[in-house]
């Protein structure tokens, strides 16, 4: 069962939730810069995370699940809905960027919900998905939303998201301190020293990937040419030069030009 829009709100409010706001926001602009003239889907309670790049984006929604509860967002506008998480009510390929975060953990089936993201998100286009690590300190931390639901290994992520037909770019880790109230002032320090010292503690994996589609080119069939000869009376030395010359001129065969499929774009998290 998915924790309450009050809860997840009430969270991101306390000074806790404000140091994990700052440190998932830092990098999501690490790799998106502000997504200007870019089409920004934001999907679970993603929305605390987005601050840099409202405004900057040629269109941002936020689609939240029906489980969990909607809330009027950004304020004084409303650019949030309720939604079926397999469901989405939108059409394919419309989203160059999207940002799940308390999404993945909570749902009754990840992998669909990872194919309706699929779905909707355009060629080329890129996911962040951000869930709570299964070594992590936050794992079995009740008094945040990261808590609750599965946590995952990065192997278990990247191999969910492989199933969903996307393919993995990059990952990191985020949130170094310890669940605890007063940890939230010294939140800076612990994310810097635990990149360092115990990075197997990070409280959340940040994984990035990419939508990859890929040109069908039809096969070519030969075609029977019906050859037409034609009565053309002319000196036999001109006939020989104009067959000479039409030799000539086909004597370079045509080949088809062979494209290499591109690696795709190493943007990766770091």
């Amino acid at each position: 069962m998915r924790q309450g829009v009050i809860e997840l709100r009430e969270f991101y409010a306390s000074a806790l939730g404000r140091a994990a706001r700052e440190m998932v926001s830092r990098k999501v602009a690490e790799t998106w810069g502000d997504a200007s003239g870019l089409d920004v889907l934001a999907l679970g309670y993603a929305t605390p995370f987005l601050g840099p790049i409202v405004g900057r984006a040629r269109r941002t929604l936020a689609a939240m699940p029906a489980a969990q509860g909607v809330e009027a967002w950004p304020a004084g506008d409303n650019l949030a809905f309720l939604a079926d998480e397999m469901a989405l009510p939108l059409p394919n390929a419309l989203f160059d960027r999207i940002l799940a975060v308390h999404a993945l953990e909570e749902s009754d089936s990840p992998l669909e919900l990872l194919r309706e993201v699929a779905r909707v998100l355009a060629p080329s286009g890129r996911l962040i998905v951000a869930v709570t690590a299964r070594h992590g300190l936050w794992a079995d931390a009740e008094n945040s939303p990261f808590g609750h639901g599965r946590p995952f290994s990065r192997r278990q992520l990247e191999r969910l998201v492989r199933e969903a037909e996307l393919e993995p770019v990059g990952w990191t880790r985020a949130l170094y301190a310890p669940p605890l109230a007063w940890a939230g002032r010294w939140a800076e320090g612990f994310e810097q020293a635990g990149a360092l010292i115990w990075p197997a503690f990070a409280g959340l994996i940040l994984m990035e990937a990419m939508k990859q589609t890929f040109a069908v080119h039809p096969r070519a069939h030969p075609a029977r040419v019906r050859r037409r000869v034609v009565f053309d009376p002319a000196p036999a030395g001109a006939a020989a030069a104009r067959a000479s010359g039409a030799a000539s001129a086909l004597e370079p065969s045509e080949k088809w030009s062979r494209l290499g499929r591109s690696a795709p774009d190493r943007g990766a998290l770091r």
